[in-house]
């Protein structure tokens, strides 16, 4: 983990953002702080809206030097020569995924509130588990991760854990000992300035 216990930042792209502008708007959050991590996360299923908007995205990510994933498509991830992919659907495609990627790439996968899933991911290979919501109802079926999943995983699992869904300055300043990232997304894209609002995120921190 970074020192001091400090949690590195994992950013998440808006589920839908305008190819024009949002280039411009990532790199001002990109100059505002440190990040580890970037995942390509749309709601869209449109094969050419991912591409174009991976295209853009890569391009924004590889002058930051930032390793970058995307959601689900391991077909795309592997077309557009991307860092990996992050699984929505728990342990189950993490092997497969891993095979298809190889050794090298990133694989991800999001366990909800079920550490036993994350436990499952890990031994099947996956670089990192995250868990979540931590509140509002923003990921999977609503089910919160409680703070005892992220305290028990740091203390007994070796893969990184990743805290995502819902993240507030208050949950921030709580989480930031026990996990090695944090997934910020919704939570400064919906803001007026979403540079500020994560340096607001990163503040809590300390």
């Amino acid at each position: 983990m970074a020192e001091a216990d400090q949690p590195q930042l994992y950013l998440v792209t808006p589920p839908e953002f305008d190819l024009s502008v949002f280039p411009d708007k990532l790199s001002s959050v990109l100059d505002a702080a440190e990040i580890a991590c970037m995942r390509l996360s749309l709601a869209t299923r449109d094969e050419d809206r991912l591409l174009r908007a991976a295209d853009a995205v890569r391009e924004v990510a590889h002058r930051y030097d930032i390793a970058l994933v995307i959601d689900t498509h391991v077909v795309l991830a592997q077309r557009l020569g991307l860092d990996g992919v992050h699984l929505t659907d728990g342990s189950r495609s993490v092997r497969a995924a891993r095979k298809d990627l190889g050794p090298d790439a990133i694989v991800g996968a999001f366990c909800g509130s079920f550490r036993h899933d994350g436990m499952v991911a890990g031994e099947a290979g996956a670089d990192y588990v995250s868990f979540g919501p931590l509140s509002g109802e923003v990921l999977g079926d609503g089910t919160l991760a409680d703070f005892e999943i992220f305290e028990w995983w740091s203390q007994m699992i070796e893969v990184p854990v990743v805290a995502e869904g819902g993240l507030t300055p208050e949950l921030v300043a709580k989480l930031a000992p026990v996990t090695d990232f944090l997934s910020i997304g919704e939570e400064i894209w919906s803001a007026e300035d979403p540079a500020a609002a994560l340096k607001t995120l990163i503040a809590a921190m300390r």
